[in-house]
């Protein structure tokens, strides 16, 4: 993979992985609907709305692998998730197929399992069960990527990204977080791996409370390093006190689960 494009690049993930990714390739190409900083060596930006279909092709063309982690990140209006992750995904593949790009690493998360009870343990052939129109947004771009890898030979890694950020910022994210250095280590390993198919991996750390396996996709030869234990004794998460019937406690989604519909 000599030129690689990354959607999403103005965004929380996308400024870690623009980070981390420098120096990786011949090129990437950053991508985002926002303004992005100017390019360095190695760089180009283009400002991109993934719902324009003519733009999403352009932005694709002469790249040999995507990372398509653009799109509305949490829950909002029906409206914007349609433009930016339903049409958005699917104008990302179309250009794919057209340009004949062999691989893409699809950002999705874990609301698209988020309605599974937290003591049940999951893998990659897990029913899917979102807990938002986030969540069926991602369920969407999971099953688009199926398609595409089955009709066209577009290998897709689907993350189901659990929380990544700097640390937990609760109880819950003890069990779901993955830190930037493992996001990172993850992508890279799908890019350089001699075979992905379709894959779905659950995006966390090797955190003491897991609810996930990833045993299935084993093969693409991921080994987080780091464990949210770190963390476990910062008074944020020491003083949390939770009702194990509370519907954000009981579902593996925590707050996606239990808030009501975005546009009531």
């Amino acid at each position: 993979m000599t030129r690689v494009l990354l959607t999403g690049a103005g965004g929380n993930l996308g400024k870690v992985l623009r980070a981390s990714l420098a120096g990786e390739f011949d090129m990437i190409r950053l991508s985002d609907v926002a303004e992005m900083d100017p390019a360095g060596p190695g760089e180009e930006v283009v400002q991109c709305d993934l719902g324009d279909a003519e733009a999403v092709l352009d932005l694709v063309e002469g790249c040999d692998a995507i990372l398509h982690f653009g799109g509305m990140s949490v829950e909002n209006t029906f409206e914007t998730i349609l433009n930016a992750n339903i049409r958005g995904v699917y104008n990302i593949y179309e250009a794919a197929r057209k340009h004949k790009v062999g691989r893409v690493v699809f950002a999705s998360s874990n609301h698209a399992i988020g309605f599974h009870e937290r003591e049940t343990r999951l893998d990659a052939t897990a029913e899917m069960r979102p807990d938002s129109m986030y969540g069926v947004s991602k369920g969407f771009g999971e099953l688009v990527a199926r398609y595409y890898f089955d009709k066209y030979g577009i290998e897709t890694a689907s993350i189901r990204i659990g929380s990544s950020f700097e640390k937990p910022r609760n109880r819950r994210m003890m069990a779901t977080w993955l830190s930037f250095r493992d996001l990172s280590d993850l992508v890279k390993c799908v890019l350089r791996t001699d075979r992905v198919g379709y894959a779905v991996v659950y995006g966390a750390s090797d955190n003491d409370e897991t609810w996930w396996d990833n045993t299935l996709t084993g093969y693409l030869g991921w080994h987080p390093k780091d464990s949210s234990a770190q963390f476990a004794d910062d008074p944020v998460l020491t003083s949390e006190v939770n009702d194990p019937n509370d519907p954000a406690v009981k579902f593996q989604g925590g707050a996606f689960a239990s808030a009501g519909h975005f546009e009531d």
